[in-house]
């Protein structure tokens, strides 16, 4: 059977990469000689399509932690690429890229000994920081992959950075930053910022093949609940203030749109008990740091 090249074998990634079940496009990929897979999954980085682009950063770990473990050279080669990739002098803008190394390094020891420096120097303003917005997602992306596997390895300066990110305005920039935290087992519930667990925006995150919705406050909560169940006394205080928050917000968007005097009250009511039960929770909570009630 005749092997095919160049726009049928891309054709040929894009459409496997379309399929539902990872297992059964895995094993097509693996077909594919690797010389000849690189360049099409490097294509699909950039499809419009955040789940297609998933998928290949998927891909291209696996493909690349193969290449590792008979040729170490040519996994280097295609780290390389990445890295020219978030180059400015390459004159492009490395979509997937960060998220790729990730993805690389975390299947990897060996490449991960001469590579997670420079994932993590993308953070760093100091070191190879990239200013592009779009691009700071994909970094904190990629650490939070890595993390995943090797939590050791967070160094304090960029646990710092990751905490800095907890306080961005962008909900995608925050939700990655708290995984990555969360990855590394380093994501202190007590003492995380109100604007983390109260915090109702959802983030698209994904789960090794397809993309699962999740409030921001919901993954602070889930990892609070799956370490801390032993003392769920400081838990129900986090879900209080959550939904003292969304009682405030409820009795502000209710009084603004109002349509009789009776709604203004019943939301001036919600309005108040919302405040005095976030203040009550708040309260409690510090009492609970200051005493370690774990």
């Amino acid at each position: 059977m005749k092997k095919p090249h160049g726009r049928k074998i891309k054709k040929k990634v894009g459409e496997l990469l379309l399929k539902h079940h990872r297992e059964t496009s895995m094993q097509e990929l693996e077909k594919i000689p690797d010389d000849q897979l690189v360049g099409p999954l490097f294509s699909y980085f950039y499809h419009k399509d955040e789940t297609i682009k998933f998928r290949s950063v998927t891909a291209m770990g696996i493909l690349v932690s193969k290449m590792g473990k008979t040729n170490m050279e040519k996994a280097r080669i295609v780290l390389r690429r990445i890295m020219w990739n978030l180059n400015d002098e390459s004159g492009g803008i490395g979509w997937g890229s960060p998220e790729a190394m990730g993805e690389i390094l975390s299947q990897s020891p060996k490449l991960a000994l001469e590579f997670k420096s420079i994932l993590f120097s993308y953070l760093d303003q100091e070191g190879n920081y990239l200013e592009h917005e779009m691009l700071q997602r994909g970094v904190l992306w990629g650490i939070g992959t890595y993390l995943k596997v090797f939590p050791g390895d967070l160094t304090e300066t960029t646990k710092s950075f990751l905490l800095n990110h907890l306080k961005s305005d962008d909900p995608v920039k925050k939700g990655y930053a708290l995984r990555a935290l969360i990855n590394a087992q380093s994501f202190d519930f007590r003492s995380a910022p109100e604007n983390i667990i109260g915090d109702t925006r959802s983030v698209d995150i994904f789960t090794g093949w397809h993309f699962s919705c999740t409030r921001i406050s919901d993954m602070a909560l889930d990892w609070e609940e799956t370490t801390m169940l032993k003392k769920k006394c400081d838990l129900n205080i986090a879900r209080t203030i959550v939904l003292a928050q969304q009682m405030i917000k409820l009795a502000q968007t209710g009084y603004e749109q109002r349509e009789d005097p009776s709604c203004g009250v019943l939301y001036g009511i919600l309005l108040d008990s919302g405040y005095r039960v976030l203040a009550l929770a708040k309260k409690e909570k510090q009492s609970h740091l200051k005493k370690g009630n774990h």
